[in-house]
């Protein structure tokens, strides 16, 4: 049989061939240097980790605030994001896989740098290769996690001895917290057969014996965040949904003592120690914003922080009480900032170079549902006539949420003309543990039964064309594409899907197996045991019902969403006589390098005008008179 050869997607010059501001503008949105909240070493608060995209590649960097200094780390084509200090602050961990694929290990290097000619060490000596499952780095104990196909193993470094198997089971796990004093070992397992509800352990790091276990039962998981920062505090702080949302509690495993916090707060809660142990940093998630407060522990006061308007997507407390918070909104580029405990709000760190333009704000829509009412956020071109061309475009995850934070890729569908929907359908967080799970069963019908409720209400007001709907999305987001444009074929122009799940059980065979795990717990089984719900839940089922023109963009070396499954169902489009593009790029689930994303940004835009702006059923895209 003939290899079949698919059209492949081009890549636009420019957006805005006649605008030269606005194609500089949406370009330099991506190009304008950005860096992640710096993380300090426990004992060098003054050395600091980040990563950032300076060097036009998502790499890691460090910073010496005694003496203002930066030094870029790595330098790999597929870019690099997780890294590490240990706590002296004398080296710098990164994790070192290849072209993007996230199977490897860690390695480490010396903060000041090494020799040019020598290559980073492994950071623990004798752990295996595989998918990271965790990691706690201590004065005299490493405990660091990988995933294989055989399951998951939790390996304990003492001292300069050798790394030492602690833990091993078939089942999804990792490491979860390490005590201050070292002795005591959290580990998030799912032996019980959920991975997306698991359990906790305790135990002692010198032998691997079980110091105590603590379980909510079905349907109801634990997190652990950490324990006390306080030599000879056992507590930990752990995140419980026992009244159906994310709530917290303190868990000592020595003393057998478990005390949930009463936070009268709606939504969803996470949090960190203060570094004394006496209150709280808690992060408050509510309709699509994150803010920040202070609880105390031992008087139970709650007093909201007054940081700079927008949402807070990432923040810690320094040593001396300062709070460094990451804080944008969907007008406002994200900023680093400090709030002291004087109450002195500022800018902590400026990237070199031109700051990110801006973009147009999003506004709530709430949609009555099946599930309840459901939230969306929709931005809207200023110079838009309505009903306008309107993208519909869906988060990953599906545990995750759209939320008003500043995106490069929102603003550009913006500058283009388009409306801008996002969903946070049943299956997200931050809207109960109820919403989140609505989707266990029946993955892929019970999210797209909202999309299409948000929908009908955006034509209903008359902001949606409904003969110009996209629907867009990258992993999990791209699967539902697909999956809509099989299943609601009427509602959709164009179907964009990014390191997507196009064909689920070449998918389940091939993914790494902590998403195995995950998509059992969704199903309630495997492809063995639930045959029929993986085949109505895979948009390759439905391939033949596919109308809109599709565009498929997909990561050679993807181990989430992998790459065999995306081209079985680029074959079926070609078996059916589809219109569909493909754009293969050489990364992962998705691409560190900042010409690459705005490539693909552009491809998608430039695929859903022609697409919006008149179709030839002679399958090439063509724009209309």
């Amino acid at each position: 049989m003939a290899m079949v050869v698919h059209p492949v997607a081009t890549v636009p010059e420019r957006l805005f061939p006649d605008d030269d501001e606005r194609e500089a503008r949406w370009r330099a949105r991506f190009t304008a240097p950005r860096v992640s909240r710096p993380h300090w070493a426990k004992d060098a608060p003054d050395r600091c980790v980040y990563t950032s995209n300076v060097s036009g590649t998502v790499e890691v960097y460090v910073w010496d605030r005694a003496t203002d200094t930066h030094r870029q780390v790595t330098d790999r084509p597929a870019g690099t994001y997780n890294a590490a200090l240990t706590p002296d602050g004398e080296q710098v961990w990164w994790f070192d896989d290849t072209d993007g694929d996230e199977f490897g290990h860690w390695v480490a290097e010396p903060f000041a740098g090494r020799p040019a000619a020598e290559e980073p060490r492994p950071a623990v000596p004798g752990v295996e290769d595989g998918y990271g499952a965790g990691l706690e780095i201590g004065r005299s104990v490493v405990a660091v996690g990988t995933s294989t196909d055989d399951g998951t193993r939790i390996w304990v470094r003492r001292g300069d001895g050798p790394a030492e198997l602690i833990y091993e089971h078939r089942e999804d796990a990792g490491v979860g917290a390490l005590s201050e004093d070292e002795t005591l070992l959290i580990i998030v397992h799912s032996e019980h057969g959920d991975s997306r509800h698991p359990d906790l352990r305790a135990i002692r790091v010198a032998d691997g014996s079980t110091v105590a276990e603590l379980s909510d039962g079905p349907g109801k998981g634990l997190d652990v965040t950490a324990f006390s920062p306080v030599a000879g505090d056992q507590r930990a702080l752990v995140v419980h949904e026992r009244r159906g949302r994310e709530e917290l509690l303190i868990w000592d495993p020595v003393a057998g003592t478990v005390t949930e916090l009463d936070i009268d707060l709606p939504g969803e809660l996470a949090a960190d120690f203060t570094p004394d142990a006496e209150a709280l940093l808690v992060w408050h998630t509510h309709a699509a914003r994150t803010r920040l407060y202070r609880y105390e522990l031992a008087t139970g006061a709650l007093t909201e922080l007054p940081t700079a308007p927008g949402t807070v997507t990432s923040a810690d407390t320094r040593p001396d009480g300062t709070v460094e918070y990451v804080c944008s909104s969907a007008a406002e580029p994200a900023t680093i900032r400090a709030l002291h405990p004087d109450g002195t709000d500022r800018v902590l760190l400026v990237p070199p170079g031109e700051r990110a333009p801006g973009s147009v704000p999003v506004t709530d829509l709430w949609v009555p549902g099946d599930g309840g009412r459901i939230h969306a956020l929709v931005a809207r071109p200023d110079d838009a006539e309505l009903p306008a061309p309107t993208v519909v475009s869906l988060h990953g995850g599906p545990h995750a949420a759209d939320e008003d934070a500043f995106s490069a890729v929102r603003a550009a569908w913006v500058d283009a003309g388009f409306v801008h929907v996002e969903i946070n359908y049943r299956g997200s967080t931050g809207y109960g543990s109820a919403w989140r799970d609505a989707i266990e069963g029946r993955p892929g019908t019970t999210e797209l039964a909202d999309v299409a409720a948000v929908v009908d209400q955006l034509v209903a007001d008359g902001v949606a064309d409904p003969a110009k709907l996209v629907v867009e999305g990258w992993s999990w987001g791209g699967y539902l594409a697909l999956l809509a444009a099989g299943i609601q074929p009427e509602r959709w122009a164009a179907c964009i899907a990014g390191v997507p799940v196009a064909d689920y059980l070449t998918a389940y065979a091939d993914e790494m197996e902590q998403l195995r795990a995950f998509d059992r717990a969704l199903f309630g089984g495997s492809p063995e045991e639930k045959p029929e719900l993986y085949r109505a839940a895979s948009p390759i089922t439905h391939v033949a019902a596919v109308r809109a023109p599709v565009l498929i963009l997909a990561g050679e070396n993807d181990p989430r969403c992998p790459i065999r499954q995306i081209e079985n169902y680029l074959d079926a489009l070609a078996e059916e006589g589809k219109d569909y593009q493909v754009f293969r790029f050489d990364a992962g689930h998705g691409s560190l390098v900042v010409e690459e994303t705005i490539a693909h940004v552009a491809t998608e835009i430039s695929f859903a005008r022609r697409a919006v702006m008149g179709w030839s059923r002679r399958g090439n895209m063509e724009w209309s008179a």
